[in-house]
């Protein structure tokens, strides 16, 4: 175990210094750096939740229309591990059902990239070790990124309680609604704070906090497929989200589970962050083999992206297997409702409602498989950052070589993933299995070319290399929202994912796919060759 010396220099109280000293200054630079990536993420979270409410209200007008959907929805045990229960037949409980499960997900989500990034990526930099020889006390990093995740998680909280509680809504349900999702967030930011202490990696704390948040996923959606009420639902938060039954039978006990973690887990980040070195970690990090095994920087690359890579894989092919098994029940999902099934065809074409949901299916995996190249191709920003870059292309190893190692399992990598999402679709549909796996493949041009912009961006410019990340962002929000806001065909059509054909059950259509992939290609040797004009950030 690395752990702490009390009687560290760096941490010796000084008279009048209290461990939450300097907790202001640090909170305002965290606003100050995240005033741009926040409140897109608070206004976009929001404004999905509250415009659900007109969706649905387009979609199931009538009580009669609602009441079929909570009857659907009640015995198809695969749609409820999907999104879980509906408890009320009312628009603000079928927008708490729809809308209310994927932004508390979210939620966690941006929880977990801010405290992290305000707590371990601040010690990897080192510029949290500058900061700490001023009037900083032990505790001040941990309690203003937790302040800073306060910050997003109450405005989303605000917002949607202030959407949904208008004429004709329910004060109480949309406050009921707004707080699980706010207290997820909050949840998950204090077992971000827990994992930045136990690791000594930004990156594994990440990857921690990710896999606690996918098993909680896992245990929603198991518990919620039985038939019958099962204990498995209690057992994850994003189940307690869901128990509090917003605009149903409110269950307003149910946020107490909620307080009492963050209150756990955040006494628990706090007594270790007490006892520990700026750097340190209490899990320890293995010391590699006396004698190198690797062959060169492309086996370096491979490395330290095979575990991300095979996360993505076997999530991607357990999501396939878990849509692909909804295929047969999208049309009782959608009946004779023409508007639910006008979006299945603006998203996967009009061939069949079938073919249309597994077509949308396939374009949502496209959309998500493009955070997947995005990060990795910032993994190279990531060794630059950390000065990791530095010692390897001291060496014989010139700076595409040491490129094109990281960008082969990026872009290589996309490949794998989306070839396990299709084979996931079609074992759990059953049927026509090559052609799924081909309507996967053909989003990679698509997914390339966010990989490409994201190279482009690192070569050129690479304090903006994170607007990578708001590129894919904005084409995975128009590409999921846009349909059910009816968006006019040219703004989805500015997502290179609206230039692909509609597959399967469409036409390949070649010139889309060769312009994209030419754009990819083009963007992406543009970055490499501004990465070897550019001086390293050392």
């Amino acid at each position: 175990m690395t752990t702490t010396a009390d009687t560290s220099p760096l941490h010796t109280r000084r008279p009048g210094n209290s461990p939450f000293a300097g907790t202001g200054p640090l909170l305002r630079l965290a606003l100050r750096q995240d005033r741009v990536l926040l409140p897109i993420w608070v206004l976009v979270l929001s404004a999905l939740v509250v415009s659900g409410a007109g969706t649905i209200e387009s979609f199931y007008d009538t009580p009669a229309a609602r009441a079929e959907l909570l009857r659907s929805m009640t015995t198809n045990g695969s749609l409820r591990a999907l999104y879980g229960p509906v408890f009320s037949d009312s628009v603000g409980g079928l927008v708490s059902w729809r809308f209310g499960g994927f932004a508390a997900l979210m939620a966690a989500v941006m929880s977990l990239l801010i405290v992290v990034r305000h707590t371990r990526d601040e010690e990897e930099s080192g510029r949290q070790e500058m900061l700490s020889a001023a009037v900083v006390g032990r505790r001040a990093p941990l309690t203003a990124a937790l302040l800073t995740a306060a910050v997003g998680n109450a405005g989303i909280a605000l917002l949607v309680t202030a959407g949904l509680a208008g004429p004709g809504g329910s004060a109480a349900g949309a406050l009921a609604l707004g707080l699980a999702i706010g207290g997820t967030g909050m949840l998950f930011a204090t077992t971000a704070a827990l994992m930045a202490q136990l690791t000594e990696s930004a990156r594994l704390a990440r990857g921690l906090t990710a896999a606690v948040l996918g098993g909680a996923y896992a245990l929603r959606a198991a518990g919620d497929a039985a038939t019958e009420p099962s204990a498995l639902v209690w057992l994850s938060p994003l189940g307690w989200a869901e128990q509090v039954r917003p605009f149903g039978t409110e269950r307003w006990w149910v946020l107490l589970l909620l307080v009492l973690a963050v209150a756990a887990q955040g006494t628990l980040a706090y007594a270790l962050a007490g006892r520990r070195d700026v750097g340190m970690s209490f899990l320890p990090t293995r010391p590699g083999p006396a004698h190198g095994r690797l062959t060169g920087p492309a086996a370096l690359a491979w490395r330290l992206q095979r575990g991300a890579l095979l996360g993505w894989t076997l999530g991607f092919l357990v999501a396939g297997l878990a849509l692909g098994s909804l295929a047969d029940g999208a049309t009782e999902l959608v009946g004779q409702n023409e508007q639910a099934r006008a979006v299945f065809e603006r998203m996967g074409g009009r061939t069949g409602l079938t073919d249309a949901f597994l077509a949308a299916m396939v374009g949502l995996c496209g959309m998500v498989a493009g955070l997947f190249v995005v990060a990795s191709v910032l993994r190279l920003h990531g060794e630059e950052a950390a000065q990791r870059a530095e010692p390897v292309l001291a060496t014989a190893v010139g700076r595409p070589t040491w490129a094109a190692g990281h960008l082969a399992v990026a872009f290589g990598g996309s490949v794998v993933v989306l070839g396990a999402a299709g084979l996931g679709l079609a074992l759990g549909h059953g049927e026509r299995h090559g052609a799924i796996v081909a309507a996967a493949l053909a989003q990679l041009p698509a997914v390339w070319l966010l990989g490409g912009i994201a190279v482009l961006l690192y070569g050129l410019v690479p304090r903006a290399a994170g607007a990578a990340w708001v590129v894919a962002g904005v084409c995975l929000t128009v590409g999921w929202i846009g349909p059910a806001l009816d968006l006019p065909g040219r703004v989805l059509e500015l997502s290179p994912f609206g230039q692909l054909p509609k597959l399967p059950g469409g036409s390949v259509q070649w010139p889309p796919l060769l312009v994209l992939t030419a754009l990819a290609a083009a963007s992406g040797c543009a970055g490499l060759v501004a990465l070897c004009r550019r001086d390293l950030r050392t």
